[in-house]
C-alpha cells in the first residue's frame, strides 16, 4: 500500500480506502442484497484491509448506513484509535441538524471522527449548506470544539465541489468518478483550486457494475491517475479486499483505456450514450441531463429496476421540454456534441416500453 497527503490536513492516507456500506446489517436501502455481515464478520474484513495497509475507513451516520458506524467504532477500538483515520458523514444541511448528527456519530463510534462530511449536497440545498448558520458553519464550530478534526463536503456535482474548493472552512472533498463517468474528474484535474484540499473519490466501480467488464486494478488505477488523495471502495469480503488492495500500484501499473475504448467494450452489450458526465450541459428547464444519461447506462449495465424507477420520475416532461426548446444551450456546451434532444426521446421511449410490460 502507498500513501498520499490529504490536502493540507497534515494526514497521510492509504491510496485505497475502505467503504463500509457492504459491512452493515439490516434493512437499509443502500445495502447490496448479497451482503449482511454480523459484527465478527465485519471486523474480520476490516482487519484484513488494515493488514494490507489501509488506514482510512469511511462510514455514515445510523440509520443511513445501518450499523456500519457502530461496527467501525468497535474496529477502531480493537486496532487502536490512533492507527486509523475515520471519515464520517450525514445528510443534514442545516446547522443545528448536522451539529446533532456529529454528536450522535461520536456516541455511535465511541470516539470522535477525523473527517466529517455534509453528505450528498445538491443544488436545492447548496445555499443552506454554505450559508450563514448552515451545515458548514456548524462543522467549523465542531472542529473548533475538537469534536471533529476536519470539515468536508460530499457531492456528485462539480459546481458544488468547486464552491467547496474555494471555501476556507472546507478541508476535504468527496466526489465521484470512474472509467465511464470521468468528465468531472477531468475538470478537477484542470482546476488548480482543488490542489489544497484533500479529495476522496467514490463510485469507482459505478455501483458495482464495472468490475464485470474491466479489471479492478484498471478501475482503481484509473482513479489514482488523477490528483486525488484516496480511492474509496465499498468492500464486503476478504476476496474483495484482496482484489482492491492486494496488488502493487507502482509495479503492476494497469493500462488505462480511453473513453472511446471504454465505449467500445460496452458496445458489445448495448448502444451506450457517449456522455462522460462532465456536467457542462446545463438545462434552462432544470433537467439534469447527465444524470438521466447515467440511468440509461446503468439500466443496460444491470440495474434495470433502480434505473427505470429514477428515469420514470419526470422523463416525459423533460423530453417534452427538449422537443420544444429552440435554443438548446446544452448542446452548445457539450464537448462531445451529443444530440441531446434525440437521446432524451430515446430515454422516454425506454420508459414507455417498460411501462407496457
Amino acid at each position: 500500500m502507498y500513501y498520499r497527503k490529504l490536502g493540507n490536513t497534515g494526514l497521510e492516507v492509504s491510496e485505497i480506502s475502505f467503504g463500509t456500506i457492504p459491512i452493515l446489517q439490516g434493512s437499509i436501502p443502500v445495502l447490496p442484497a448479497y451482503f449482511n455481515l454480523d459484527d465478527d464478520e465485519a471486523l474480520a474484513v476490516m482487519m484484513h484491509a488494515y493488514q494490507l495497509g489501509c488506514n482510512l475507513y469511511d462510514t455514515a451516520i445510523v440509520p443511513e448506513y445501518g450499523d456500519a458506524e457502530i461496527k467501525l467504532g468497535k474496529f477502531a477500538a480493537r486496532v487502536g484509535r490512533e492507527n486509523i483515520i475515520i471519515s464520517d458523514k450525514a445528510r443534514f444541511f442545516g446547522g443545528s441538524e448536522i451539529y446533532q448528527a456529529v454528536e450522535t456519530s461520536c456516541e455511535n463510534l465511541g470516539m470522535t471522527p477525523d473527517l466529517y462530511f455534509v453528505h450528498q449536497v445538491d443544488a436545492s440545498h447548496e445555499d443552506e449548506v454554505f450559508g450563514r448558520g448552515g451545515a458548514l458553519d456548524a462543522l467549523a464550530e465542531l472542529k473548533a470544539e475538537g469534536k471533529i478534526r476536519f470539515v468536508g463536503i460530499a457531492t456528485h456535482y462539480y459546481e458544488i465541489l468547486l464552491r467547496g474548493a474555494q471555501d476556507q472552512r472546507v478541508d476535504v472533498l468527496q466526489g465521484s468518478g470512474n472509467l465511464l463517468e470521468r468528465g468531472m474528474l477531468d475538470r478537477i484535474r484542470q482546476e488548480t483550486l482543488f490542489r489544497g484540499k484533500g479529495f476522496l473519490v467514490n463510485k469507482v466501480y459505478a455501483a458495482g457494475l464495472l468490475p464485470a467488464r474491466f479489471p479492478v486494478q484498471t478501475l482503481i488505477g484509473f482513479a489514482l491517475d488523477y490528483p486525488v488523495s484516496s480511492v474509496l471502495v465499498g468492500l464486503g469480503t476478504k476476496e474483495q479486499v484482496d482484489a482492491a488492495m492486494g496488488w502493487d500500484a507502482r509495479t503492476q501499473t494497469p493500462v488505462l483505456p480511453t473513453f472511446e475504448e471504454v465505449l467500445t467494450v460496452l458496445e458489445k452489450e448495448y448502444f451506450p450514450i457517449p456522455c462522460d458526465r462532465c456536467q457542462r450541459c446545463v438545462c434552462p428547464h432544470g433537467t439534469e441531463i447527465h444524470t438521466l444519461f447515467r440511468q440509461y447506462q446503468y439500466f443496460h449495465l444491470g440495474k434495470e429496476y433502480w434505473a427505470l424507477k429514477k428515469l420514470g420520475l419526470g422523463i416525459a416532461e423533460s423530453a417534452r421540454h427538449c422537443r420544444e426548446c429552440t435554443a438548446m444551450p446544452c448542446m452548445d456546451a457539450c464537448p462531445r456534441r451529443l444530440r441531446i434532444s434525440q437521446e432524451m426521446q430515446k430515454l422516454e421511449q425506454l420508459v414507455s416500453e417498460y411501462a407496457k410490460d
